[in-house]
């Protein structure tokens, strides 16, 4: 087993039979996250799936999804801001985001990072927040990002 193009590993409940994958550190699973965290990505993996494919029914999807979730007061502002995150972050990039099918139990490595954004930026510390995010968004796009995840971290 080897992480595939996007760095995604499986998760802890699957057999390693690789010991260099071992080696290299695995990342968490969608179960390692609270409730909001697992609806961000889900959002994150419509969303990034409508960007991919160019159909609405993903947009539906995440609208659909986040309307159902447990918790959640403003779905559609929800929906947007983590949209806009994710078009920053696109824009931003060398390369495009890698994210996984929404049911995925893996992560990739971009969802691990947005996962690691999204969790400083609700622990409010911004000093690491802007160094996180200065690693993960391209130039000129810091600012913008940090506004994004923070935003969102509020919702």
């Amino acid at each position: 087993m080897t992480p595939d193009i996007c760095g995604s590993v499986p998760d802890a409940g699957q057999s390693r039979l690789c010991p260099l994958q071992a080696a290299l550190g695995a990342r968490p699973c969608v179960d390692s996250y609270d409730d909001f965290c697992r609806v961000a990505l889900s959002l994150f993996r419509f969303i990034g799936a409508a960007y991919t494919t160019g159909a609405s029914d993903c947009w539906e999807a995440a609208y659909r999804f986040a309307d159902e979730a447990p918790g959640i007061a403003d779905s559609p502002l929800l929906v947007a801001r983590a949209a806009a995150l994710v078009r920053i972050l696109r824009s931003g990039r060398p390369c495009e985001l890698c994210f996984m099918p929404p049911s995925c139990r893996r992560l990739s490595k971009d969802e691990t990072e947005l996962m690691r954004l999204l969790a400083v930026a609700r622990r409010k510390q911004p000093g690491e927040l802007e160094s996180i995010v200065c690693a993960f968004v391209g130039s000129g796009k810091e600012a913008a990002a940090t506004r994004a995840v923070n935003a969102l971290a509020l919702c």
